[in-house]
């Protein structure tokens, strides 16, 4: 159902949404020992493009578990697929998915009910089931068979998608060993051959070609492969856009098969995607972005563990307690786990999940000094027999009050490619819809459109890439407000503040609420305080 704002703040035209909208923020000064909180407000205008373009969605890495498990989904949810299980019939669906399978609070009714709509409602945005998806992989296993490697779907479902997804073919991919593990050499049969430039130029004749052959009005290049190794970040090779460029017409060995794909994407006016923890992004990469206006982001699928870590942690730390030792253990069996057995590979992955609890312990100068953090452990074990069904166990050990410890022991089985292939949807659906948002301030002639490093993704990523001098927030709630409270300013609504003063305060109610007597509303009895006054409390040992 759409939704509809009924404002003078708000017009509806055949191409846009229009919003006036007032951004209220708090700037914070210090004068002697008094910090001066000054509130500010922008007057923005807001339009979002009403036309959904017919989106192309390019995964690096296509033929691994995530890549062919989202292009089963695709088609198992447009098809409307359902297959038996051992518990009953299991019907396509998108759980997991915040475009998809999350709501958020509209606001109240007449008689004061919350009201909550599904957040694809609040703007238009591009539907799953028209999404063209394509890609390249070193392995040249169709999808069909790739999905029978992965292990991670119902027979009964592979078998019904088995005759479409055979047709899906990967292109062929950039091979380095010297950046993922060697235990993937017996996946690479099909891989890109030449110099790093000519590399570059195939994956973007490839965009081109897909996006011709397709008819797709946009194309979003998501990559999905194998975690890489960190690139070292070299003066005069990568470090600005015209050294990368340079870099990689002299075949410099430092270019990484991930980066290189980001800059022919940059180069293709496509949005890239990185969902794995390398440093992709070199400055040379985010530099060129910033230069042609082409949004990139990431890093890392944040799906799990480290979710449920940066809704811990945020707890904990709002709470008054602090962590000080966080140890995370982890075991998975498929291929990304196999790749992760190498110690290079390992690190990448180490540095995204020990980075998500900064911010946190970064607002509270009461629990932590400053340099001061939980000592923080990752450990990653390749095991295959549990291929996808990935373990991972936690302990959170914190300080409480009176030199008190509390600590709370989590284990979670999931398995893992059905929870980073919603994600996948959700940020190609939300990276493609910025795309169509831009602002101005109010009484200016030109409007402007997000930075170009992406952060209102971060909700999805372990890693979140923001723009210099931007501060990272890992804390789950605030990247989840932040991407609802953004789609309702498009539309004209303030912010969603919790505070619920309708609710709470006699004179905002709904007549139906102040209509039941409650303990708040109805009169205190008068021999209530008589009765207390009255009442003989004994004294032992000289305490009451």
């Amino acid at each position: 159902m759409e939704v509809v704002v009924n404002s003078p703040n708000v017009k509806y035209t055949s191409n846009y949404i229009e919003s006036n909208y007032d951004y209220h923020t708090t700037k914070v000064g210090k004068k002697e020992n008094k910090l001066i909180a000054t509130p500010h407000v922008e007057h923005l205008q807001i339009r979002t493009g009403r036309k959904v373009p017919k989106l192309g969605v390019m995964l690096v890495g296509w033929g691994g578990n995530n890549g062919s498990t989202f292009t089963a989904a695709i088609l198992a949810n447009k098809l409307g697929l359902s297959w038996p299980t051992k518990k009953g019939i299991q019907h396509a669906n998108w759980f997991g998915s915040i475009t998809q399978s999350s709501t958020v609070r509209l606001g109240g009714d007449s008689d004061g009910k919350d009201v909550y709509v599904p957040i694809s409602n609040l703007l238009p945005m591009v539907n799953p089931d028209d999404i063209e998806v394509d890609g390249w992989d070193i392995s040249k296993l169709n999808i069909a068979d790739a999905c029978k490697r992965a292990q991670v779907l119902e027979p009964f479902l592979q078998d019904q998608l088995r005759s479409l997804l055979v047709d899906y073919k990967p292109r062929p991919s950039i091979y380095n060993p010297d950046f993922i593990a060697a235990n993937q050499s017996d996946r690479a049969d099909n891989v890109i051959k030449g110099t790093k430039k000519q590399q570059v130029e195939q994956i973007m004749k490839d965009i081109e070609d897909f996006k011709t052959k397709s008819g797709v009005d946009q194309v979003i290049v998501l990559w999905t492969a194998n975690t890489e190794r960190f690139a070292d970040i070299i003066p005069g090779t990568n470090d600005t856009a015209a050294n990368l460029e340079a870099a990689i017409a002299n075949d410099h060995p430092e270019i990484s098969p991930s980066t290189l794909f980001a800059w022919a994407s940059v180069k293709s006016n496509c949005t890239y995607i990185n969902g794995s923890p390398q440093n992709t992004f070199v400055p040379g990469v985010i530099e060129l972005a910033e230069e042609l206006g082409v949004f990139i982001a990431g890093d890392d699928f944040k799906s799990g563990q480290t979710k449920l870590k940066s809704v811990l942690v945020d707890f904990l730390v709002s709470a008054g307690i602090k962590p000080v030792s966080i140890v995370s253990y982890n075991h998975l069996g498929n291929n990304d786990g196999k790749n992760l057995s190498a110690p290079q590979q390992f690190r990448s992955k180490e540095i995204s999940k020990s980075n998500v609890v900064d911010d946190m312990v970064e607002s509270n100068r009461i629990l932590y000094e400053p340099g001061e953090k939980p000592d923080h452990c990752v450990v990653i074990k390749y095991v295959p027999y549990v291929a996808d069904s990935k373990r991972a166990m936690d302990e959170y050990i914190s300080e409480i009050m009176m030199g008190g410890h509390n600590t709370l022991v989590v284990h979670n089985t999931c398995e893992d490619s059905l929870l980073a292939t919603p994600l996948i949807l959700d940020l190609v659906v939300l990276a493609e819809l910025c795309s169509r948002i831009q602002f101005k301030k109010r009484g200016e002639a030109v409007f402007c459109t997000f930075h170009p490093v992406l952060s209102i993704l971060s909700y999805l990523c372990k890693a979140p890439l923001v723009p210099n001098n931007t501060p990272v927030i890992n804390a789950l709630c605030k990247q989840r407000e932040c991407i609802e409270n953004v789609l309702r300013a498009c539309i004209g609504l303030s912010p969603d503040s919790n505070m619920l003063l309708e609710h709470k305060v006699p004179i905002l109610m709904s007549k139906a609420e102040r209509n039941v007597e409650t303990t708040v509303t109805k009169p205190i009895k008068k021999n209530y305080e008589l009765e207390i006054k009255n009442t003989e409390i004994p004294i032992k040992n000289g305490i009451n």
